[in-house]
């Protein structure tokens, strides 16, 4: 597999929302070992956008792993600057779960109630939410009505 080609733009976009991550994988003495390659693999797959940290003093061979793995993970090379790595790959979207309405089952919502005063933290109360319940604006569980409509808009 190659390496994902990007453009200076797009490059220069990644390495921002780059630079507050911390580094998740760690390369140790050892070098590209499977079980390295396979973690930064599954990283790639839960974030998109890693940073990888080598321990090796050589530049050269922290080039040759940074190219190794955009092309083993096919994912686009972004930065490399000091002992950071920082590796792209465009995430597969999870197609989201169909919930029916006969399936509704309790659940547990989070509740905020700001204060009045900025200066207090706002109170944060769970709540078992029935499927035949809705939480309103204002925080409260109310039992859902069917949606009323119009008798002419029937005929």
């Amino acid at each position: 597999m190659t390496a994902i080609q990007l453009t200076p733009a797009q490059r220069k976009e990644k390495r921002a929302e780059a630079h507050h991550l911390d580094p998740v994988v760690l390369i140790g003495g050892d070098g590209l070992t499977p079980a390295v390659i396979k973690e930064a693999d599954a990283a790639l797959k839960a974030h998109g956008l890693i940073k990888v940290r080598v321990f090796a003093d050589d530049r050269n061979m922290r080039d040759g792993m940074l190219a190794s793995l955009a092309d083993q993970l096919n994912a686009a090379p972004i930065q490399h600057i000091g002992k950071l790595l920082v590796l792209w790959r465009p995430m597969e979207e999870a197609e989201p779960e169909r919930v029916s309405d006969t399936n509704l089952g309790p659940r547990v919502v989070k509740i905020l109630k700001f204060s009045k005063r900025g200066s207090h933290r706002p109170q944060i109360k769970k709540v078992t939410v029935l499927g035949n319940e809705r939480v309103t604006a204002g925080g409260q569980v109310k039992r859902a009505k069917k949606r009323v409509t119009s008798i002419k808009k029937k005929v």
